[in-house]
């Protein structure tokens, strides 16, 4: 099954790259806009990434490798799901990305995640992501 297709969305944010850097590696911040999720990893290239949690009464746990981390630019891992219903090998993980450029006072996040098969899943994940970055949005400017 081809995989070629990449779920995008972004958000302007009025603080600075800063303050989104922290949200998007600070477990306690991630917790707070990213469905509940506890996030584990070293923040280091290399290292492993898990998300743990529950979601609708589902225990889950996801988990990729970073593979770029340039300190408030920058975010770059892959990824699978325990609730893709797929095998938990190479070729079944997504590349998740988020970029970060200022924009005057701000910053403008971008999300990608490639590896998609579907238009369906394509859309799944892009209103997953949009509802990620209203959260966080939320708490950046609580």
């Amino acid at each position: 099954m081809k995989k070629g297709l990449t779920a995008t969305q972004s958000i302007e944010l009025n603080v600075p790259s800063a303050a989104v850097w922290k949200a998007l590696t600070d477990p306690k911040e991630i917790k707070k806009y990213f469905f509940g999720t506890n996030a584990i990893s070293e923040w280091k290239e290399g290292s492993p990434i898990v998300f743990k949690g529950e979601w609708e009464g589902q225990s889950y746990e996801d988990k990729g490798t970073i593979i770029e981390i340039i300190s408030g630019k920058k975010l770059k891992y892959t990824y699978w799901s325990s609730f893709s219903g797929t095998e938990d090998i190479p070729e079944n993980y997504a590349n998740i990305c988020y970029y970060l450029t200022p924009k005057g006072k701000g910053t403008l996040l971008e999300i990608t995640q490639d590896g998609i098969d579907t238009e369906e899943r394509k859309n799944h994940s892009e209103s997953n992501w949009k509802t990620v970055l209203e959260k966080l949005k939320e708490l950046l400017t609580s």
